[in-house]
């Protein structure tokens, strides 16, 4: 992304998001209840999705981060209204289009910059909108999930204290990862972001996550 570019999406954000309503609180966000689980177990190493592969190969230096220690956000009033904006600018600014519509194959993972993607756009730009605003990157986790159709689908997991939330292009509101219906099947490793994780989901990964 051009530092003109970059500007002026953020410019524009900044300015939008001062007249966005919230809505939700992070005291709500972490009523998951005590029985349940606030974090996705996390399982072996795997396999990394190829379009992070190849978007790596394209964009070397967005993936030449150095393995660190994890680190958690706290959530607070203000965190939460970070991501909530940030999720909803991103939602309501990119139009959605398929990779083969966009750029003639199945599979491409790459930023947004004309205004057009799918999921897993959606989810790279918010992510590097987070880490640009001084977002720990180990608790931004490009995420791998099934739908509600049981079809691949690509989620951003921010990763705190009061559990784990989903930023979602299918979904306006943030949620608890229990909540979204979705099966969680691997995500980036947070000490790593080019290690990938299998999650807590017996059945089998999608090859790739699916154009949306």
């Amino acid at each position: 992304m051009s530092p003109l570019l970059t500007r002026t999406i953020f410019g524009a954000f900044f300015a939008a998001s001062l007249n966005i309503p919230l809505g939700v609180s992070p005291a709500n966000a972490g009523a998951t209840g005590s029985e349940q689980p606030m974090f996705v177990s996390v399982g072996d190493n795997t396999r990394a999705p190829i379009g992070w592969v190849e978007f790596c190969n394209e964009q070397p230096a967005e993936c030449a981060d150095a393995p660190t220690t994890p680190r958690d956000v706290v959530l607070t009033a203000k965190t939460w209204k970070d991501i909530v904006r940030v999720n909803k600018w991103v939602n309501d600014t990119i139009k959605p289009i398929t990779d083969l519509e966009h750029w003639g194959v199945v599979e491409k993972w790459s930023y947004p910059d004309d205004g057009y993607g799918d999921c897993e756009d959606y989810v790279l730009l918010k992510r590097r909108m987070l880490t640009q605003a001084g977002w720990p990157r180990e608790a931004l986790l490009i995420t791998v999930v099934r739908d509600k159709k049981g079809e691949g689908h690509a989620v951003l997991t921010v990763k705190t204290d009061k559990g784990e939330f989903i930023l979602d292009n299918q979904n306006a509101d943030i949620l608890h990862w229990l909540d979204t219906g979705y099966r969680f099947v691997k995500r980036q490793s947070q000490s790593d972001p080019n290690i990938w994780v299998s999650l807590g989901d017996s059945r089998p990964a999608p090859a790739t996550a699916a154009s949306r």
